[in-house]
C-alpha cells in the first residue's frame, strides 16, 4: 500500500453512490458458494479492507458475525452510519492497515474484495498482510480475495474515466508504469456544497501482481490448498480475465 492510498478524504462521502454498479449481492452469493465448500462451518468472517462496510452489512444480514477492518477513518465513518435489521448482529469495525491487522480473537474466514490486494503496492507489505491474516484465522480457516489481472491493469493505461451522481462528479486518469508494474489513478472529485461545488484531488495506485507472485506470497505466509477462480465463477480462470479470485487455507493443527 503506498503513501497515496492512505487517504479517502474526498471519495468516502460519495463512494457508495459511485459504486452503485457493483452487484454486491452477486458477490455475496459467490462467497457463500465458496463457504459451502468448506468442511468446517463458517460463522465469523473478517471483511478486510471493508471500505464503507457494504459487504460487511450484507453478510451480517445473512447471519454471519462480521468484523470489518479498514485503514481509512473516513470510510469507516460512513460504515458506522449503516444499520442491520432487528435481531441481526451488527459488524464490529476496526481502523487498521492490512499489514498491521490485530484482532481480539480468530475468525473462520477472511474476505478481501474489490482488488484491495492490488492497492498493497509493496511486496513486503503484502506478505506481512497475508501473514497477519494467517495468524488470526482458525486452523482450517479460509482466506478469499480477488485481484485485477496484470493484463487488465496494463489495458487501463492512458485512460480517462468519468463517474457522475446528482451530488458528485469524479474524473480519473490512469497511467501504467511497466517497469514498476504500477497503475496510478489520479482523481479529481467534485462534490456539491449547497449552490457551489468543492474540488479535491486524490491519487491511488494498484500493483499488477502475477498469479505466481501471489501464490508464492501465500505459501510463504503459511497458506496451503491455494486455488484460483475466474471472476465469480466456480472454474479456473481463462485467458483474458480482468479479475481472478484466490482461495487459500490455514492448515489444520496436526
Amino acid at each position: 500500500m503506498s503513501q497515496w492510498d492512505r487517504t479517502y478524504d474526498a471519495l468516502a462521502g460519495c463512494y457508495d453512490d459511485m459504486t452503485e454498479d457493483v452487484n454486491y449481492r452477486d458477490w455475496a452469493d459467490f462467497l457463500e458458494k465458496l463457504f459451502a465448500r468448506e468442511k468446517r462451518p463458517v460463522g465469523t468472517v473478517l471483511d478486510l479492507a471493508c471500505g464503507t462496510g457494504t459487504m460487511s452489512f450484507l453478510l451480517a444480514e445473512r447471519g454471519y458475525e462480521m468484523i470489518g477492518v479498514d485503514f481509512s477513518p473516513e470510510m469507516l465513518s460512513v460504515a458506522a452510519e449503516k444499520t442491520v435489521s432487528e435481531g441481526k448482529i451488527p459488524p464490529i469495525f476496526l481502523c487498521q492497515p492490512m499489514e498491521e491487522l490485530d484482532l481480539y480473537g480468530t475468525v473462520d474466514a477472511c474476505v478481501c474484495l474489490l482488488d484491495s490486494v492490488n492497492h498493497v503496492v509493496e511486496a513486503r507489505r503484502l506478505w506481512e498482510a497475508f501473514r497477519r491474516v494467517w495468524l488470526f484465522l482458525e486452523p482450517g480457516g479460509l482466506f478469499i480475495f480477488d485481484v485485477h489481472t496484470p493484463e487488465h491493469l496494463r489495458s487501463l493505461g492512458g485512460g480517462i474515466f468519468l463517474d457522475e451522481t446528482e451530488d458528485a462528479y469524479c474524473v480519473w486518469r490512469t497511467d501504467y508504469h511497466p517497469r514498476r508494474k504500477i497503475c496510478t489513478y489520479a482523481m479529481d472529485v467534485f462534490t456539491r456544497q449547497g449552490a457551489l461545488w468543492r474540488r479535491e484531488e486524490e491519487i491511488h495506485e494498484e500493483r499488477a501482481y502475477t498469479p505466481q507472485e501471489l501464490t508464492q506470497a501465500l505459501e510463504r505466509a503459511g497458506f496451503t490448498a491455494i486455488r484460483q477462480y475466474g471472476n465469480r465463477k466456480l472454474r479456473s480462470p481463462v485467458n483474458g480475465e480482468e479479475r481472478i479470485f484466490f482461495t487459500a487455507h490455514k492448515p489444520n493443527v496436526p
